[in-house]
């Protein structure tokens, strides 16, 4: 049976500076994602030029969606598969290419997560569950560039 999970937000602008977008320089990219029951996102474009450094941007949030749904993933089948994670940390990268003409896309996101479990035994079986955990989150398997993991393991002093 096929199960389908249904999302809804609400995306509002708050850029119109008095003459809307009458020109490039004349709005803010200022906006808030706003999602039932849960905190607003307040965002803005990745674009130096136009863009606030200190609000998240759909780049960010792609990349943060890739990593944290292959931690819930992995941690999910590590609590399968009887592998004590004590700690997981991942510091994701990922590359965005910008066409000449205008518009991009992401050529691959990079997933380095360092995760440390409770005895060496469990080092081995934590390292393969990587690729499960590839295999069955959502997020990554809906994008059309790679996603990439390069874990490390270490064992719990």
């Amino acid at each position: 049976m096929i199960t389908e999970h249904y999302y809804s937000l609400k995306a509002m602008w708050h850029g119109n500076k008095g003459s809307g977008t009458s020109g490039l320089r004349d709005y803010d990219r200022s906006h808030t994602v706003s999602i039932y029951g849960k905190p607003d996102l307040h965002l803005t474009t990745d674009n130096a030029a136009v863009g606030d450094k200190t609000k998240l941007n759909p780049e960010d949030l792609l990349v943060s969606a890739i990593s944290s749904c292959h931690m819930l993933s992995y941690l999910y089948l590590c609590a399968l598969e009887g592998v004590v994670v004590i700690d997981y940390v991942d510091k994701a990268n990922g590359l965005m290419i910008e066409n000449e003409s205008g518009g991009g896309r992401f050529k691959e996101v990079v997933l380095n997560p360092i995760v440390t479990v409770a005895n060496a035994t469990m080092k081995e079986k934590a390292m393969q569950l990587h690729g499960k955990a590839h295999e069955i989150c959502y997020i990554a398997n809906s994008v059309n560039f790679p996603v990439v993991t390069k874990a490390t393991c270490l064992v719990q002093r």
